[in-house]
């Protein structure tokens, strides 16, 4: 199996911020996201990109990855060469809404000489983005990610923010089912009110449930509750141990039919199980 890179937790920094950005080399959370976009203003854009592309190679192991400012913006090209020249483990592209715009983003970070490590995370957030996911995702190799924007999302289609995102399912399905169609990972987007952790808990959990491999946060706070809800439990390490030892050992005696606490396992079930192990055990490194 491919080895796992864990993307549990992945945490907006703004890029205008030199304290945040010192503090965040502390904060336990996969990844980073350097933020050139909402949370800079016009005129500290400059200052910030120079901040952000310098400050890339200072949180050890982590992923790190900068989000620039959108295609239709006045900063977008100038981002993107400094990105590109920085070498990031990915760009953050906001408001993606055509495989045709994948391919611009490729083709600048290459004319910028980006390395090969810097991948595009592709950031789906609008109804047009949501009905051309599959050819979005499918656009290039080295778009490895989606991001849900489900704020922009609600905005887009005129939706109430209510307990169980209701209004936003019909989108967040249509992107999952673009990413594991296509081998990509796709993260669930942020959640707003950054002191009703039991909220943020639940919709981690919904998150989980539907199949994101990880959650956009927005504040530091966030980061423990999401790494928790995302990593697998011992129950499930135990359950996928015991499920490949049982397959493992009925292949060996030429038994067809393979059962764990009551129930036939497939393919299927071993390869959730080798999964989950491979999660576990990147998680922990």
């Amino acid at each position: 199996m491919t080895e796992l890179k864990p993307r549990r937790s992945v945490l907006y920094m703004p890029g205008a911020n030199e304290r945040a950005l010192e503090k965040a080399k502390t904060i336990p959370a996969d990844a980073l996201i350097l933020d050139l976009e909402d949370a800079v203003a016009p005129d500290a854009k400059e200052a910030a990109r120079e901040r952000v592309c310098a400050a890339v190679g200072n949180y050890g192991s982590r992923e790190v990855t900068i989000r620039v400012n959108g295609l239709d913006t006045e900063w977008h090209d100038a981002d993107l060469r400094a990105a590109a020249s920085a070498g990031p483990a990915a760009v953050v592209v906001p408001k993606v809404n055509s495989a045709a715009e994948v391919h611009n983003i490729e083709r600048a970070l290459e004319l910028g000489g980006a390395p090969a490590h810097t991948k595009i995370w592709a950031m789906v957030e609008t109804p047009v983005a949501m009905l051309h996911a599959e050819e979005i995702a499918a656009a290039s190799e080295r778009l490895t990610v989606l991001v849900m924007g489900t704020n922009d999302l609600a905005k887009e289609l005129h939706a109430e923010f209510v307990p169980g995102r209701g209004p936003l399912l019909g989108g967040l399905s249509l992107c999952l089912l673009a990413a594991r169609a296509t081998g990509k990972v796709i993260l669930d987007g942020v959640y707003n009110d950054v002191k009703d952790l039991e909220g943020f808990e639940a919709e981690c959990q919904q998150g989980r449930q539907y199949g994101f491999d990880g959650k956009t946060l927005i504040h530091p706070g966030q980061v423990e509750p999401c790494n928790r809800v995302f990593a697998p439990s011992e129950e499930e390490i135990d359950r996928s141990r015991r499920i490949i030892e049982a397959f493992e050992a009925a292949q060996k005696e030429g038994r067809g039919v393979v059962t764990v606490d009551g129930r036939m396992i497939e393919n299927l079930h071993v390869d959730n199980a080798r999964r989950v192990l491979a999660l576990a055990e990147a998680v922990k490194s």
